[in-house]
């Protein structure tokens, strides 16, 4: 008795804590709020946000344009010294690391850091969504920093090598070398921030497409058990509900990233591709970098909606699914059929089972609760009727879910759009500079 009351208190205690909608110091989420003071992007005080703002404009706006104008070489510069790709890098990274700072001060500052990661919804989650979501919340500084490093460590070498070996002879402090170190440090700290800002905001959108997914996967289970169909509808337009939150806060994020990013890539191909452009890994490896942090940051985000809509819409193949199996059992049950038959059609059902689960064995990770070629239990032939089944498969059917942008599905249809008229623009701007048909 003692133990069952431990665990009610326990309970009632974590959903206390998950229906908070105000963020303080102390919640669960300290430690990353911390982080976010680390590198300046906390503004949960006046006083964090001005700082916030004075950080951005210092190490996106006034670093980036001394070292273009100030810092370069000037015409006794050598082949291996000379910049001619460093503005469309600068302005490639400070345009992204705006429009992702300013949306993620956008974010904070109207929704709060636990409702805009939907902390606040995880009390009516089971506890099998809100343990995976905690723990891919502590893992996406991880995988933030998978993304970050890897060019980060390649940004360092370049700028090491370009002080060290002469690059600059402008003795700002007196000495060239404490200047070059100076300019050198600050020029790093620059592009990590500005590349951290920019990929922060493309993990937190995957952090809450993952969320959706765990939701998905959960929701899913509503088909293996004895559930009526206003139970089904209810959760259902509670998810589509969320995924078009989602969808609204970010659609202007990824819309003006995907123009933006865009428009750098070609900016960077034509100026790489013109007759007396000197291309190798000294004037164009900056450039690379920094094109490669891009596109990445991008991917995350396409593929993070393409997988959340992919999810949302194989409920409509379970639905079918479920609606099949829970009919062709009723059917089984009638008093029309002989007890022969129904023998000889178990004995079927249990092959095609069993023959089932060896082919699992080759899928991998393809398939799960969701999306999967399993039968599905026969729960539902004794409470549903036919009628009100049909029209929740109808309804998935003519309500599809996901992620939109000013109501265009981010599917995988969309993405095989997108890199066809990305190729398309590629090869028009290949032939008009190079000649490529």
């Amino acid at each position: 008795m003692a133990d069952e009351e431990t665990l009610i208190s326990s309970s009632q205690t974590k959903n206390r804590s998950f229906a908070r909608c105000a963020s303080h110091s102390h919640d669960e989420l300290q430690g990353f709020r911390t982080w976010l003071k680390w590198l300046c992007v906390d503004q949960s005080t006046h006083w964090s946000a001005c700082l916030s703002w004075f950080v951005f404009f210092a190490l996106a706006i006034v670093v980036p344009a001394v070292s273009h104008f100030v810092l370069t070489c000037g015409a006794d510069c050598d082949s291996f010294h000379s910049r001619p790709y460093d503005a469309v890098a600068q302005l490639s990274l400070s345009g992204v690391a705006a429009l992702s700072f300013i949306c993620l001060s956008t974010f904070v500052r109207r929704y709060g850091l636990r409702r805009f990661l939907f902390f606040d919804k995880l009390r009516d989650e089971s506890e099998t969504v809100r343990n995976g979501y905690t723990q891919q919340f502590n893992r996406s500084l991880k995988i933030l920093f998978v993304f970050v490093l890897p060019c980060f460590a390649a940004e360092s070498a370049y700028k090491i090598w370009w002080y060290t070996s002469g690059g600059t002879r402008i003795p700002f402090l007196g000495n060239a070398v404490v200047s070059n170190t100076v300019a050198c440090v600050l020029e790093l700290c620059s592009w990590f921030y500005r590349s951290m800002v920019f990929f922060l905001v493309c993990v937190l959108f995957r952090l809450l497409c993952y969320l959706q997914i765990l939701r998905m996967q959960d929701f899913a289970l509503v088909f293996q058990v004895n559930s009526d169909v206003e139970t089904v509808l209810r959760e259902h337009l509670r998810i589509r509900r969320h995924l078009r939150i989602i969808s609204h806060r970010y659609r202007a994020f990824i819309l003006c990233a995907l123009f933006f990013i865009t428009a750098s890539q070609f900016s960077s191909l034509l100026m790489t591709t013109r007759p007396n452009a000197d291309v190798n890994l000294y004037h164009s490896g900056e450039l690379a970098v920094c094109s490669v942090s891009l596109v990445a940051g991008l991917l995350i985000l396409l593929r993070s909606a393409a997988r959340i809509t992919h999810k949302a819409q194989a409920v409509t193949c379970l639905a079918s699914k479920w609606h099949v199996c829970a009919t062709i059992d009723s059917f089984d049950t009638t008093e029309t059929e002989t007890p022969v038959t129904r023998m000889v059609e178990e004995r079927m059902f249990s092959a095609t089972c069993s023959e089932g689960s060896f082919d699992l064995d080759d899928v991998g990770d393809e398939e799960d609760e969701l999306d999967n070629s399993k039968f599905v239990p026969m729960y539902t032939h004794s409470t549903i009727s036919f009628q009100k089944r049909q029209a929740l498969v109808t309804y998935f059917e003519n309500n599809r879910a996901g992620i939109t942008v000013y109501g265009f599905m981010l599917d995988r249809s969309s993405l095989h759009t997108i890199f066809g008229l990305e190729l398309s623009l590629v090869l028009w701007l290949l032939g008009k500079t190079i000649g490529i048909s």
